[in-house]
């Protein structure tokens, strides 16, 4: 079994450090790190005002950042081993593009706050590709650091937006803004109820091993694949179901209400996915607040994945076969987590049957002569910070 082995924060800073120093030269300012996330459950309703239930990995991104006196940017990346540099002014909508989009939109986002030029040197541990948001790690570490080196003071919401931006307006990716919340906002041991409608948050606890129970994150190697304008798709479907109904948000909308007045199968689909959705989320904060993380959880996150593969439409066959042998060899539930299209799942499992269920997962995606997954250690682990 193909565990991702998790890498210490001093590790990670010292990598970033040492990324830092063959690239340009000399010390960095400091070092910043956020984690990357797994959705629990509530997908692809962030940007429906739906609820979100994320939280935070033990796998994280590492930024080593130094000032600069005028406006020139140098990003490089353990990832790629390649450098990008250009000037802050050129940054746009498209430019740069790859991953230093993430980097170069945020210093963009925050350029009416007084931020000025930096070289900056990435070293991460989230696999990229994932599901499990190395760009929202990437962007919020790096914001932190703008921030304290700049001396900005801006409350985390506003690092939040800024981060936000600078996937949406300069990566192009349309997502909402759950990932860059629970990076900034993650505390250990808890799952993070954000209400994307309003912003407002709640910390619910979440003991898995006290109930007898462990997550297992299940890395597909599946590319995912969002830039190929299926997410935007989904979003533009939301807005014209919206319309059609007279609404802002299907927040708050029974279901028969939500599908009655509309006529499109894809619409109604699509709908159903997002009302039955915040609807589980919902329970599953009942759940957790209760100390239940076992069956009942698991029927919900199963639930979830049938709603994304059959009325969302954005599963993938390295999901399915993952979640399927998961349930087949005794897992109490499991789902695609993320944006899909490949990326990751997550499978509830008594603590007993972890190695069970794993082993099904691998002979399953071989008998379909999918790539080999990586199995991911699920605690929930803290939020964005300094590390020196």
């Amino acid at each position: 079994m193909n565990w991702l082995d998790v890498i210490a924060e001093e590790d990670l800073a010292d990598g970033a450090a040492a990324l830092f120093r063959n690239a340009f030269g000399g010390d960095p300012d400091g070092v910043w790190i956020a984690p990357g996330r797994v959705n629990l459950i509530g997908e692809h309703i962030d940007y429906a005002g739906g609820l979100v239930l994320p939280f935070a990995l033990p796998y994280a991104t590492a930024v080593a950042v130094r000032r600069r006196e005028d406006t020139t940017m140098r990003a490089v990346s353990t990832d790629t081993n390649q450098t990008w540099t250009g000037q802050l002014g050129e940054i746009g909508p498209g430019n740069p593009s790859g991953w230093a989009a993430y980097v170069a939109g945020v210093s963009w986002a925050l350029q009416e706050h007084g931020v000025g030029g930096v070289d900056v040197a990435v070293h991460s541990s989230v696999p990229v590709g994932s599901g499990l948001s190395s760009s929202a790690a990437l962007e919020c570490s790096f914001a932190l650091a703008l921030d304290d080196l700049f001396d900005l003071r801006l409350d985390r919401k506003l690092l939040i937006e800024a981060s936000i931006r600078a996937e949406n307006e300069i990566a192009g990716a349309s997502t909402g803004g759950m990932d860059q919340n629970i990076a900034m906002s993650a505390e250990t041991g808890h799952a993070l109820l954000l209400d994307c409608l309003d912003g407002s948050t709640r910390q619910i606890p979440l003991d898995l091993a006290g109930s007898g129970s462990r997550l297992l994150v299940i890395d597909t190697n599946a590319p995912h694949r969002l830039v190929d304008g299926q997410y935007g798709a989904r979003r533009e479907a939301l807005d014209i179901a919206c319309a059609e109904l007279g609404v802002t948000t299907l927040r708050g909308l029974d279901l028969d209400t939500a599908v009655s007045g509309l006529v499109d199968d894809t619409l109604i689909r699509r709908v159903r996915h997002v009302v039955s959705e915040i609807g589980r989320v919902e329970q599953a904060a009942e759940l957790l607040d209760r100390g239940a993380a076992g069956a009942a959880l698991g029927e919900l996150m199963t639930a979830s994945h049938v709603s994304l593969r059959d009325d969302y439409e954005v599963s993938s066959p390295e999901l399915d076969s993952a979640v399927d042998a998961a349930r087949r060899a005794g897992a109490y539930g499991a789902r695609m987590t993320g944006g899909g299209f490949g990326g990751s799942a997550i499978a509830l499992v008594p603590s007993n049957l972890v190695q069970a269920v794993a082993d099904e997962i691998v002979s399953s995606a071989a008998r379909y002569e999918l790539p080999p997954p990586t199995f991911l250690t699920a605690e929930p682990a803290g939020s964005a910070h300094r590390f020196f």
